[in-house]
């Protein structure tokens, strides 16, 4: 019998001291008031108000029930309050994933200003190194993909972010750092240091080496991109990364890079002019020749319309504005 808007009038009651007055907050008559008080008390056959004091006081019972109101009435404002937010896509959960295990560098400025824009808003991220992360977005199981891949899928849409070059990282004293391009068939007896997911996922084999037909002596794996620079200034092997997270360490001294070429006789001119030009640089790419990679921001067409999935899409375009 007890309900939310007997919590409601007797604390009404107590705010204003008089039946007419609480009447006025609640938007009824007093005569509604009276009566909702009568059938409470009735109900529970123990009095709740003094009616005769001026202002109205309350008996212990009913400040026992104001108690309960003072307890329940802000967690019901509170969500109703988030049930309206939510059903006007002001909060929510969104959850990401990334095929680019590097991308966090330029993404960690985006999520902190959208946690700043829409704090009512929880991030969440996917584990990484997903054998699938298109079956995740599909499926519902995260909102967000960032990946190089825009597969033509039902009810996906992609936002196209920014090109970047896929460049090979070797340490300073490799033999072929010597050279100004490196070439598929320069890597075939070179151990690639990469991240742990599906050969044909990685830039430097799916559009470097398999289409010359050719393939790495031995692939080694870690999740860590530190650990990654590592192997690599140690010459345990070599890796291919996108130009600016490979630049960080580079301007440290730790590696150095080189473009990917196919094409043997641009690798060959290359060469010749570096050799010729003492003040070529040998450390970024020399035309637009090399592996480029076109990056996406994916999401079902079905959450174009939630607000905060629009904010989002709005930072990452702010990415990409020259």
């Amino acid at each position: 019998m007890l309900e939310l808007r007997h919590l409601q009038t007797l604390t009404a009651l107590r705010a204003h001291g008089s039946l007419a007055a609480a009447a006025d907050e609640l938007h009824v008559t007093a005569s509604a008031v009276s009566h909702q008080l009568k059938e409470l008390e009735n109900y529970y056959e123990v009095k709740l108000v003094n009616r005769r004091t001026r202002p109205l006081t309350f008996t212990p019972a009913g400040n026992m029930v104001l108690k309960l109101a003072d307890n329940i009435l802000p967690q019901v404002i509170r969500t109703k309050t988030n049930l309206k937010r939510l059903a006007h896509g002001q909060a929510g959960r969104l959850r990401l994933a990334s095929e680019c295990h590097s991308c966090f560098d330029w993404l960690m400025p985006i999520l902190n200003q959208f946690r700043r824009e829409w704090s009512d808003v929880e991030l969440d991220f996917a584990t990484g190194f997903e054998p699938e992360p298109h079956h995740l977005l599909t499926e519902g199981d995260i909102d967000l993909l960032i990946t190089t891949s825009d597969l033509d899928l039902d009810g996906i849409c992609y936002q196209p972010l920014f090109t970047y070059e896929s460049r090979l990282v070797l340490s300073p004293t490799h033999p072929l750092a010597t050279q100004s391009s490196i070439s598929p068939n320069d890597l075939v007896d070179q151990t690639l240091i990469a991240y742990p997911v599906e050969t044909k996922r990685l830039d430097v084999i799916a559009k470097f080496m398999a289409p010359a037909n050719v393939s790495f002596a031995k692939i080694r794996t870690t999740e860590l991109t530190a650990m990654l620079i590592q192997l690599v200034a140690s010459e345990r092997g070599v890796a291919a990364l996108p130009d600016w997270v490979a630049a960080e360490y580079e301007k440290k001294g730790w590696v150095v890079t080189r473009p990917l070429i196919s094409n043997r006789n641009l690798s060959a001119t290359l060469n010749a002019n570096a050799s010729n030009n003492d003040n070529l640089s040998l450390n970024r790419p020399h035309n637009k020749h090399g592996v480029f990679c076109q990056l996406f921001a994916a999401t079902r067409e079905k959450s174009q319309d939630i607000a905060y999935m629009q904010g989002f899409a709005k930072l990452l375009d702010e990415l990409v504005k020259p």
